[in-house]
């Protein structure tokens, strides 16, 4: 009952709603010019300095998700889930030069998406647009996982119903605040938030890390209680290690996830609100300090159970919440249950806010109205920020939170289609846009395919269960598994690739290149090509 977390709800509603007027007050903070322009009002104005950008990525990057389904899944599965650790190791220096090229085409040519890219790139309407689309279509899901980490939040306060309206009222009013804020502020309500929430979330990470062995016995006994619950249990995949059936869906989850990260539209949001490249490659240097704090939040699910604690409702993406409220001080475990909504707050309108991005100008604009005024542009954007919401509401009111989980993997696996055209086209024109079109259906049809075999054990799904596939699915003698989105993006490179050869021969014509490499060393002011560099960029 609510009644019984009282201390919580009262922490828990002064610190959300404090960064909520926080968000409001935002849309005065650091502006250059009026927010009727998408650069003011979806870029932040492009003038976001180090340690804004720090947070901000951070919190688009490290979301509720993170906080409350990393350690669900160490605690139901083991060491399985520890594969978010390591792609968020390789994945800064796999994808800095990429994203530092981003960046300087961008501003270069006022770029603000992804599809934008792709368009003066490739000069195709058509491949921009399937870019635009899947971005969308790929953070949705996304958006509405942070919905199930508030939801977690509420449901271990006893604040969300059992059935009825009740069950999903908090969820409604918390994200009419977020709408509203986001509406009004734009790129920078999140920005200014991040500093909150990243500081609530590190406050209570370390003391988590220091009280929860000294509770517990320390982390051996932590270990050991882990290992005794996987070695009673009977699923063949669970355990503190990793099986050998288990080992290469590891692998290719971890470098696949790492590739879809930086494709993700909201990262590049958040990297082109930069206001220069040192700004974007000294993050790229620092944000590995959050994967510290990404492993230790990781543990927090064999913490749960040697602590024995139990999910509420049976919901496993409680598990850290249950956690904090069996063994913390009331006034403690509100502020976490805090930091896990705020936590949520900052990816949610990021990621909104680059969806609304995306429609706007690569489909409103590009197809409904090409004259289109900065200021109607803005409107646009800021009226499909808050049908983005209300899109990511309905996967959590009409589904369970447990599929919208599944629908997050199958988000994965889709924006990693856009590999190819977005992050191999920063590097090589070679690739024909006709067969990149051709990839990317084929790429996005095989995804689709291995995820519907894919089944889910636990919830009894028969398809869409998750993003490993067995390779006996696919005709192969063997158990083991791999991620479906490796497989699906390689699919989309060899049919690119031989469409390309095949184009190239019949001579079919492709557009100019719509960049320059030389682009690619503007920071500030436009910078002469030395015969040096332009050697190393071609």
């Amino acid at each position: 009952m609510w009644r019984d977390h009282l201390t919580q709800i009262i922490v828990f509603g002064v610190l959300f709603l404090g960064v909520s007027a926080l968000g409001f007050a935002a849309s005065r903070w650091r502006r250059t010019g009026p927010l009727n322009h998408l650069d003011e009002w979806g870029l932040g104005g492009r003038g976001f300095g180090g340690w804004i950008t720090w947070f901000l990525l951070g919190g688009d990057i490290y979301t509720a998700y993170t906080f409350v389904a990393v350690p669900a899944l160490l605690f139901a599965a083991g060491a399985t889930g520890f594969y978010a650790v390591p792609y968020t190791v390789i994945v800064y220096p796999l994808v800095m030069f990429a994203l530092v090229r981003l960046w300087s085409v961008s501003f270069r040519h006022g770029l603000v998406t992804p599809a934008d890219f792709v368009r003066k790139r490739y000069e195709s309407r058509t491949l921009a647009l399937l870019v635009a689309v899947t971005g969308i279509v790929a953070t949705m899901p996304y958006i509405a996982l942070q919905l199930v980490g508030i939801e977690a939040a509420l449901k271990t306060m006893g604040l969300v119903g059992d059935s009825g309206f009740t069950r999903h009222l908090p969820i409604l009013i918390a994200f009419a605040i977020l709408a509203a804020y986001t509406y009004s502020s734009g790129l920078r309500a999140p920005a200014l938030i991040a500093f909150v929430k990243d500081t609530l979330i590190y406050l209570v990470i370390i003391v988590a890390v220091i009280y929860l062995p000294v509770k517990l016995g320390g982390w051996g006994s932590i270990f050991d209680a882990a290992a005794a619950k996987f070695e009673a249990s009977a699923a063949p995949g669970d355990g503190i290690l990793l099986n050998a059936n288990n080992q290469l869906n590891y692998v290719t989850l971890a470098l696949g996830s790492a590739l879809a990260l930086f494709l993700y539209p909201h990262t590049a949001t958040a990297i082109l609100a930069s206001r220069d490249r040192g700004v974007v490659k000294r993050n790229m240097a620092a944000l590995p300090a959050y994967t510290l704090a990404l492993g230790l939040i990781a543990l927090l699910g064999y913490a749960a159970i040697a602590a024995g604690t139990k999910p509420v409702l049976g919901d496993n993406n409680t598990i850290v919440p249950a956690l904090f409220d069996d063994l913390f001080p009331a006034w403690f475990a509100g502020v976490a249950f805090a930091a896990i909504g705020i936590g949520a707050l900052v990816p949610a309108a990021i990621m909104s806010i680059a969806a609304a991005n995306l429609f706007t100008r690569n489909i409103w604009v590009e197809f409904l109205d090409k004259n289109a005024s900065p200021a109607r542009e803005a409107r646009v954007s800021k009226i499909t920020s808050l049908l983005v919401k209300f899109g990511a509401l309905l996967f959590v009111v009409g589904i369970s939170p447990q599929f919208a989980i599944d629908l997050q993997l199958i988000g994965g696996v889709i924006i990693l289609q856009t590999l190819p055209s977005v992050g191999i086209g920063l590097y090589t024109r070679w690739f024909h846009k006709g067969a990149l079109i051709a990839g990317w259906a084929a790429g996005m049809g095989a995804g689709l395919w291995m995820l519907y075999l894919v089944p889910n054990a636990a919830t009894k799904h028969e398809h869409f269960g998750g993003s490993a596939i067995a390779l006996s699915k696919l005709g192969f003698d063997s158990p083991r598994t791999l991620y479906v989105g490796f497989l699906a993006v390689a699919v989309n490179l060899i049919v690119a690739a031989a469409g390309t050869l095949i184009l190239r021969a019949a001579k079919v014509r492709d557009g100019g290149d719509g960049t320059d490499p030389q682009d690619y060393l503007t920071d500030r002011e436009p910078a002469a090509a030395t015969p040096a560099a332009e050697l190393i960029l071609k």
